[in-house]
């Protein structure tokens, strides 16, 4: 039997692979500059980022760690670096080059070698499909690897897609990032991020930590699935035949949806609200853009201050493309609109809400009249002047609170919608501030462009509320951990 090879990649790329895998960490920063300067495309410099943190590091248990943010991040950060000027469309690059780099040369992810494979032959895609859902029953995920491979062969990439989210989806539950990594990577390959010839190999840890049984043994929830599915059973939503798109017509049940689904204090009382809505007809479309509209009020009411916690937009809005791609099942659709309150890092926020709704009117109304642009530098100043973190103090991130200077920057935001006021400028105004982030592995770029799109995929006069919570997030996140950035301005400083 040969030996196993490491991942091979094509000549034109293997090089630079190879430096972001063999560079030292204290030289990651200046060296990758020095390339982007040299004329190094952006594209290929975050593909070699995508192949080099693939090939070179394991995912630890938890999924903070090896290739799932790195990956995952990918289409968020591509698509702020359009919203940048000049130098500045760098930051997210060297951002994600140094968090490969730091996973790559960290003692829990590395040394690693992800090794070159023959697709496991179970016959065709049936046979495939039943010892792959086995394999994965049994959290055999270096099997489950091998027989993956065979199924991007037998059958449509889509249909292949749905069968990896059908297993996904009901382990969101444990975690939300087994929903989030497979149906993240799936939309940088759709949309261009990055270069389908490469799927089915950047594919493979998808696989790998989809199959692996889940590491929260001591979950305190029960499971939720069965009892989503005798909601789906109750209204025999698998039975209908569905409107997909939405229309000016659905306005009215898409708002009182969105805004019941804001209101909740248990979020278990979701998925029903969400059944009737679907059984009355609303579309599909519509059902995602009224979970977009709750997601957003429950944030806003949220006094979470993990910087982390921004999977209520994420994944809603993640949840909300894949609702209008053709060729995934209605059960995976269906699944979509109704497990999106269970993952822990959503659920958690439930412990920490503020009446409905927020923000608090009278306090915004109590602020001074400003111009756009002294209200965005007043906003800006607020997110700058957070108080600092008390580190010594933080035992559990997920327990952290908000501080109540938060509120001075929603409120400020609030303003600033109110008064009409540009809300592109507030956008890049936003961009340039998440740009300073890097201890969020990624999650304050992809909370920002999920925003983004949210705001502008919502209907007035609901898409607002996108904006604001956007400044929720960048407040929260500001300030944690800024070494890339600070050290990019030295750079700067001294080119």
């Amino acid at each position: 039997m040969p030996m196993p090879q490491r991942v091979q990649y094509p000549d034109a790329i293997e090089p630079l692979v190879q430096f972001i895998e063999e560079t030292p960490p204290e030289e990651i920063l200046d060296r990758t500059l020095d390339k982007l300067r040299e004329g190094v495309a952006i594209r290929t410099m975050l593909t070699a980022s995508a192949l080099a943190v693939t090939r070179s590091t394991e995912m630890p248990p938890g999924h903070h760690g090896g290739p799932l943010h790195p990956l995952a991040g990918l289409y968020a950060v591509t698509k702020l670096i359009e919203r940048l000027e000049g130098e500045q469309k760098f930051v997210p690059v060297l951002q994600h080059v140094a968090l490969t780099n730091k996973h790559i040369n960290h003692p829990a992810m590395g040394p690693y070698q992800l090794l070159e494979y023959e697709p496991q032959d179970a016959g065709g895609f049936a046979e495939a499909k039943a010892a792959w859902l086995m394999a994965v029953g049994r959290g055999e995920w270096n099997l489950a690897d091998h027989l993956f491979l065979s199924l991007w062969q037998t059958a449509p990439a889509i249909e292949v897609f749905d069968l990896l989210m059908s297993v996904a989806i009901t382990k969101n539950w444990n975690d939300d990032h087994y929903f989030m990594f497979p149906g993240a990577m799936w939309r940088a390959f759709e949309t261009g991020v990055l270069d389908k010839a490469y799927l089915p190999l950047l594919m493979r840890p998808v696989v790998r930590y989809v199959t692996r049984s889940a590491v929260l043994p001591l979950n305190p929830v029960p499971n939720p699935m069965p009892d989503i599915e005798a909601l789906i059973e109750k209204h025999q939503l698998l039975s209908r035949i569905y409107r997909q798109r939405t229309g000016e017509d659905e306005t009215t049940a898409i708002g009182e949806l969105g805004e019941a689904i804001g209101r909740v204090d248990v979020y278990s009382e979701i998925p029903p609200l969400m059944a009737e809505a679907l059984a009355n007809g609303l579309s599909l479309e519509g059902a995602g853009e009224a979970l977009s509209i709750g997601a957003a009020g429950l944030f806003l009411r949220s006094l979470t201050g993990n910087p982390m916690d921004v999977h209520l937009h994420t994944s809603v809005n993640l949840r909300r493309y894949l609702l209008r791609l053709d060729g995934l099942s209605i059960k995976t659709k269906l699944l979509l609109l109704m497990t999106w309150h269970t993952g822990p890092e959503i659920r958690s926020t439930q412990n920490r809400m503020e009446p409905a709704p927020q923000p608090d009117m009278a306090a915004v109304a109590a602020l001074p009249p400003r111009s756009q642009e002294e209200l965005l530098d007043a906003i800006t100043e607020s997110i700058y002047h957070q108080p600092p973190t008390d580190w010594s103090k933080v035992t559990n991130l997920g327990l952290m609170r908000a501080v109540p200077e938060v509120k001075d920057t929603v409120n400020l935001a609030q303003q600033y919608v109110q008064c009409g006021y540009d809300p592109e400028a507030f956008i890049a105004r936003l961009a340039e501030i998440v740009c300073h982030d890097n201890f969020t592995e990624m999650h304050a770029f992809k909370h920002h462009q999920s925003v983004v799109e949210e705001f502008r995929a919502t209907r007035q006069p609901w898409a607002w509320m996108h904006l604001v919570c956007g400044a929720q997030a960048a407040a929260i996140s500001f300030g944690k951990n800024m070494a890339i950035y600070e050290q990019y301005l030295e750079l700067l400083h001294a080119a």
